[in-house]
């Protein structure tokens, strides 16, 4: 397939600290890499140089003519007080489009998205509507090339879901810096890893996550056999320098001079070749209570919704519950219920005398920014105490792969990955009957994330976890309560079980009077807005016009003179495909109108 970007031997460092070195990478039409890589490798970095929002200090990047690249960075940011729709139309604002042709691309944009109203402030939006929006202003450029940076964080399950079906069937090219091990899967056809363990510094495989996992440990157990054999060779080789080898002829001096390069060959992979990994372990009490938590018929309501009506549960030692659910069915607000934050509107909750419990915030409000880093991993003085232990906060630090030299720096230069860290290492100094974990997963690396799988599934207390990450959910969890967010509650064996509940044919009830000013998931038909309604009169007579211009495209590209002349038979081959694109995405959107007033 023909290139689009590509870039060879770039590197960069900030300050004194080096992200990576000599990265080649090439992306073509129709492909969908998906990047990965431990937290500080730079893959987002990375990803900012080749879209063209940074430069590297080194190396050269080629991208092909008149592409339209599009970036989504992992904090959505929009100016104060705009609404969705204009934060498309200032998006599409250097687009040469008459009132009808913007106003259609917005309408169409935001309803590729999942929004029902334009009108809909960016203030009110949550973190999951939020992120849609920074997509959708990246889809309204018609880009030719998409780079997204952890975009199914904040996003619940159905945006991950629509996300995947936007993505894989997408004709532009895109690039997805994920820890999404499900979503790599579903949606990539290449993947690539930065990792210093790799001697150019990334790992490329062509196929999903699964393949590369495969070759992955292929290359790594490759990679050991031939340390092991290198590492034999110099230990011969030291060995024959103490024997008193001298460099007397030039036999023995390129000897010596051939054990100096396996010497430092071996460094070199011994140093690429070690790896540090998060050590997670919470700790538990020694509670032997069979009953920690009892929930008898609670119920809440947010404003004039219900969340959950007569909800009861019971969690005991051993209990792992994952929560699922869209976006505001209720699922923080029933954490913060077990917590002891929020009182229910009916029922009761009893819980175990003395009952310790560990609360991770997805929004991280636990964390003082201003603090230090020895402050935020919960030092006293200079040791933390963990398990009725002091441990120097240098070693504890070291334990989440911080180094000494960033004790004193404040949490806010961390990025979003270490900041977690940070957060699971005070959490991991409470004692606790039960976890209440909120999102833990967002901003964390692969390997971190599978040591924090590991530490939840080991914990002897009870669990009730929040995630959007379903390879996690799956590992974890021994059962998951979906809730609908309106007020009905059901138990389920696993994730794929809640799914396929999800997918079943449900009867229409549209509630009367029901509040369009949010974005919905399309339950339930919605009239046309006063712009779709002058959209729907006009469209017919500009599809009619589109297939015109096509029409009158194709016969050019059948005059003699054109098919002699090989740039206008180019130029006019391009503008068949443009005119092409048109007359779809106008049949498309036809077709979202009419579905619109069925």
């Amino acid at each position: 397939m023909p290139l689009i970007e590509s870039c060879a031997s770039i590197s960069k460092s900030f300050g004194s600290r080096l992200l990576f070195t000599g990265i080649s990478l090439s992306i073509s039409d129709g492909e969908r890499l998906g990047l990965i890589g431990p937290n500080g490798a730079g893959k987002s970095t990375l990803l900012k140089i080749l879209s063209g929002q940074a430069e590297p200090d080194s190396g050269s990047i080629s991208i092909r003519r008149n592409t339209r690249v599009g970036y989504v960075p992992q904090q959505a940011e929009f100016a104060p007080g705009h609404s969705a729709a204009e934060v498309i139309a200032e998006a599409i604002a250097g687009e040469r489009l008459d009132e009808m042709e913007r106003s259609a691309r917005i309408n169409q944009t935001l309803g590729r998205a999942g929004f029902t109203d334009g009108a809909v402030r960016t203030e009110a939006l949550s973190g999951g509507w939020r992120r849609r929006l920074a997509i959708a202003r990246e889809l309204a450029l018609q880009p030719d090339l998409l780079f997204l940076d952890e975009p199914t964080n904040h996003l619940d399950l159905e945006g991950i879901l629509w996300l995947e079906k936007l993505l894989a069937g997408a004709a532009f090219a895109s690039v997805v810096v994920s820890h999404d091990r499900y979503f790599l899967d579903n949606v990539v056809n290449d993947m690539a890893e930065i990792d210093r363990v790799y001697p150019e510094g990334i790992f490329r495989v062509e196929g999903g996550y699964s393949r590369f996992l495969e070759r992955k440990e292929e290359f790594l157990l490759a990679q050991t056999s031939h340390q092991e054999a290198l590492a034999n060779k110099v230990r011969r080789e030291v060995e024959w320098l103490r024997r008193g080898a001298k460099a007397r002829t030039g036999k023995s001096k390129a000897r010596i001079d051939e054990a100096g390069r396996l010497m430092r060959e071996l460094g070199d992979l011994e140093t690429r070749s070690a790896k540090g990994v998060s050590q997670i372990d919470f700790t538990a009490t020694e509670r032997r209570t069979k009953r920690l938590v009892s929930v008898e018929a609670i119920s809440k309501q947010l404003g004039d919704r219900t969340l959950f009506r007569d909800l009861s549960i019971t969690l005991t030692p051993g209990t792992r519950l994952g929560l699922l659910g869209l976006n505001g069915t209720g699922k923080t607000t029933l954490l913060r219920l077990l917590a002891g934050e929020l009182a229910p509107d009916a029922g009761k909750i009893e819980r175990a005398d003395a009952l310790r419990m560990v609360y991770f915030d997805q929004a991280r409000e636990q964390l003082d920014l201003t603090q230090t880093l020895r402050q935020g991993l919960g030092a006293h003085g200079d040791t933390v105490i963990f398990q009725d232990r002091p441990i120097h906060v240098a070693g504890w630090a070291k334990r989440f792969l911080f180094d000494s030299g960033q004790l004193d720096r404040p949490l806010a230069s961390l990025s979003g990955g270490e900041q977690a860290r940070v957060l699971i290492a005070r959490l991991m100094l409470q004692p606790a009957d039960l976890l209440l974990l909120d999102e833990p997963t967002n901003d964390l690396d692969i390997p971190t994330l599978e040591v924090l799988e590991d530490s939840l599934t080991d914990f002897p207390g009870a669990l009730v976890l929040v995630t959007h990450d379903r390879y996690l959910l799956d590992r974890v969890s021994t059962a998951v309560l979906g809730l609908d967010g309106q007020g009905t509650t059901q138990l389920y064996a696993d994730y794929w079980q809640w799914e396929q509940a999800q997918l079943a044919p449900k009867p229409k009830a549209e509630k009367p009077g029901a509040a369009s000013a949010r974005p919905a998931s399309g339950a339930g038909k919605k009239k046309l807005s006063y712009l779709e309604a002058r959209e729907w009169e006009q469209i017919e007579a500009r599809i009619l016009e589109a297939e015109r211009e096509l029409a009158a495209i194709r016969a050019e590209m059948q005059s003699p003179d054109v098919v002699s002349d090989g740039m206008r038979l180019h130029a006019c081959y391009q503008s068949m495909q443009e005119a092409e694109s048109r007359v779809a995405a106008l049949y498309d959107r036809w077709a979202e109108l009419e579905a619109k007033q069925a």
